[in-house]
């Protein structure tokens, strides 16, 4: 079991100097909005991802007026004690540490602290645009497979450069085919390489989701999911040759790995047209289990699971569900945080577990 038993911020957000000791599997963060409460368990992603789960740059996270940050944590891994250590020095220079132990590719590190964060503005995998969905399968195949990972970063390096080659062209007509060519074998050997990665992951994983939203809706409901690429119809090599008159007047590679998505129906419909705030929840909440679920199985640790105010807006049912959920034994070591102390605690004495109460 992975354990996080304590951590240590500064100047971190709103964290000037602080130090935190987790004691149980399961831990509750409580207060009022403004607090702190996501800090902390954005900071416990960074310790495993080496950035903040919302999208803000480093320099974002640093504390008001000052310069550089810290987040340091210990975690209990099978028989080992490991410190891990993010820095930010005040040139915004990066360093990461694993014991002391310098890490010098991102690539080695990922995986090794795994967790899952599921928060409310991630209701965008749903009803957002397919990036969102591409970024879910991109950070669970990169957590499990490192090829996958130094291919991913390859693609969008070649994909970059044939972007702008294309704009070249479509500026000066002629020049660029011997280039355009060795940028399409490139691409199509790396995207070949990332679409059987997600496929075969897909064929585990979206079934997994279906059986956990169905779990946390109480219900039977026809629930369709699928994975959508150009590459199920055709080659990548002959996709980008049918399309390099679109792609011209485009200036811009039009179809790819790039433009990957999940398909989600409800009833043969689109499912964020179609679904209530309920169902578009339990999804949420499916997949992110589902994540858990293919990380725990794959890397053979339990990741940490750290729930943002994930029942506000929940219906009582639905919220019972989850927390039954991801309070069995074999979930590990689990952080929630709730603006009502009260209510967190009554449900978590019904879960018969031991549980840490944190108020901030």
């Amino acid at each position: 079991m992975l354990q996080l038993t304590q951590l240590s911020l500064i100047q971190f957000r709103n964290y000037e100097t602080t130090t935190v000791a987790f004691s149980e599997p399961i831990v509750a963060i409580c207060g009022l909005n403004g607090t702190g409460k996501t800090n902390l368990l954005d900071a416990i992603y960074y310790l495993g991802f080496s950035k903040s789960y919302f999208g803000r740059t480093d320099a974002q996270n640093v504390q008001h007026g000052k310069q550089g940050m810290r987040i340091s944590g210990t975690y209990q891994k099978l028989n080992e004690v490991l410190d891990v250590s993010f820095i930010l020095r005040e040139n915004n220079k990066k360093e990461l540490n694993i014991s002391g132990i310098p890490i010098k590719k991102l690539s080695e590190h990922i995986g090794q602290f795994p967790c899952v964060m599921i928060a409310p503005d991630d209701i965008g995998l749903i009803t957002g645009g397919s990036e969102e969905r591409r970024k879910l399968i991109d950070s669970i195949l990169s957590q499990t497979n490192k090829n996958y990972l130094e291919q991913l970063i390859a693609y969008n390096k070649i994909l970059q450069q044939r972007n702008s080659l294309l704009k070249q062209m479509a500026e000066s007509p002629g020049i660029g085919n011997d280039l355009l060519e060795v940028y399409n074998e490139q691409l199509t050997q790396t995207g070949q390489f990332i679409f059987t990665c997600r496929q075969a992951f897909l064929l585990v994983f979206l079934p997994q989701v279906g059986a956990n939203y169905h779990q946390i809706a109480g219900k039977e409901e026809d629930l369709q999911l699928s994975y959508e690429s150009p590459l199920l119809q055709k080659s990548f090599s002959a996709i980008l040759k049918d399309n390099l008159s679109r792609d011209l007047a485009l200036q811009r590679t039009s179809s790819g790995v790039h433009r990957d998505d999940i398909g989600f129906f409800l009833n043969d419909c689109p499912f964020k047209t179609e679904a209530s705030q309920g169902q578009r929840k339990s999804l949420l909440f499916a997949i992110k289990l589902a994540e858990w679920e293919y990380l725990r199985n794959t890397i053979g640790t339990p990741p940490i699971l750290l729930l943002d105010d994930v029942f506000e807006k929940l219906d009582e049912n639905r919220m019972a569900h989850l927390l039954t959920t991801v309070s069995r034994e074999p979930f590990g070591q689990v952080f929630i945080t709730d603006t009502h102390a009260d209510r967190i605690r009554e449900k978590l004495e019904g879960t018969n577990r031991p549980y840490q109460l944190i108020q901030l």
